[in-house]
Order: structure tokens, then sequence, then C-alpha cells
């Protein structure tokens, strides 16, 4: 799944421009993709600030372009992405798939979701993988310099509070 692919189809699409010319202070500030290995339901979605109206919309693409209301309930206004990007998502696939096996990690990845983000200044895939054991892996991605930055690996029952009685 390449990154320019889905960007170039979204800025010269009609829904892009209108919504560009009633809103020319919007800026992308958030990317999401799906890589679905088990059904092939992949996707893709372009979020975007509007910092009038302290609102994030979404582009919707599967298939058709479809603009969105996002119900975000953080006020704060996120920070621009840059769009310049030419990576292929099948690329950190791989990357992660080398690091799942150097760390000996169980489990076949069956969906990846990645989430373009800027996190201290850079732009970041911060992503999460489910795998077929119960597990998750959360991995953060510097785009920039072409890396993983962080490795870990977490059961989907760490992610579930138990909490005892009286608690």
């Amino acid at each position: 799944m390449k990154f320019q692919f889905y960007h170039e189809k979204l800025i010269n699409s009609k829904e892009y421009q209108k919504f560009k010319k009633e809103n020319p202070k919007a800026y992308p500030c958030s990317g999401f993709f799906v890589l679905d290995k088990e059904k092939n339901n992949n996707a893709v979605h372009f979020d975007f600030w509007l910092p009038q109206y302290e609102k994030m919309y979404s582009f919707k693409m599967d298939g058709k372009i479809e603009f969105v209301n996002v119900e975000n309930f953080d006020k704060r206004p996120f920070e621009k992405l840059s769009m310049n990007y030419n990576f292929d998502l099948d690329d950190y696939e791989k990357m992660i798939l080398k690091e799942k096996e150097n760390k000996k990690i169980k489990g076949k990845m069956q969906k990846l979701l990645f989430s373009l983000q800027k996190l201290d200044g850079k732009d970041y895939l911060i992503t999460t993988v489910f795998l077929s054991n119960m597990g998750l892996l959360k991995v953060h991605i510097d785009i920039a310099e072409n890396k993983i930055t962080k490795f870990e690996k977490k059961s989907f029952f760490d992610m579930i509070k138990i909490r005892k009685k009286g608690e």
C-alpha cells in the first residue's frame, strides 16, 4: 500500500478540491491505514484539522472518497503533518516481521493499524499489530529515518484491567 498513491488520489478528487476551497486553512493532521492480512479488507483515511472550528474531518477512501465528520474529544490543535512522503506500508510490514522474528515473537500477523501522526515534533507511524495468539505489537516507526524506534509485545489481556471486588 503506497502512501503517495492514496495521497495523490485524494488531492485530485472533486471532494477534496471542494473541501479545500471551502476550508483554505485546513491542514493534514493524521492518516490511518489498515492492512488486513486475513480478509484483505484494507482501509485508508486522511484527517484534516480545521482550526477555525477546532474540529477534525476525515476522508475515508475505500473505493470511493467519502468526507466524514470525526467526533474528537480533544480540542487541542493538532500539529500539521508533512504529506511529502513516498513510503510503502508493505515495506514497513516486512520491517516489523523481521523484528518480530529477531525477537522470537510467535503468532501470525493478522491486522496492522498504521496511524500517521506527529510525535515529539517528528512524523511517525504509530503501529498496532494484532497477532493470531491474542498478542499485540506496539511499534513506532520514524518515517524520516526509516527505522523502528519502539517495539514492544503486549498481550490482549494486558489491555484489559481486571479489578478485584472492592477496588
